[in-house]
């Protein structure tokens, strides 16, 4: 259950990074949400998680570092997705 529920979270993180950044077309990547929420929320949350010394436990320094990595990573994919296709 709780790989579930990392992954509904990672989702739920990538889907508010798109809606911060704007979204490119009229719905929502789930790929891309689901892989930036997680990878986003495993940096950013570890991250201010700890440097807000919380540790491990869910607190919402820890919410806020997921949202802003999960920002990070997707602009970096947009990013790189649009450079690649523009060569």
């Amino acid at each position: 259950m709780l790989i579930i529920g990392m992954i509904l979270f990672g989702m739920l993180v990538g889907a508010a990074a798109q809606l911060i950044l704007g979204r490119e077309g009229k719905s929502i990547d789930w790929t891309m949400a689901i892989v930036a929420g997680l990878v986003g929320s495993f940096v950013g949350g570890l991250l201010a998680s700890l440097l807000a010394g919380d540790g491990i436990a869910l607190r919402p320094s820890g919410i806020v570092g997921s949202i802003v990595g999960a920002v990070i990573v997707t602009a970096v994919w947009r990013w790189s997705r649009t450079r690649s296709v523009s060569r």
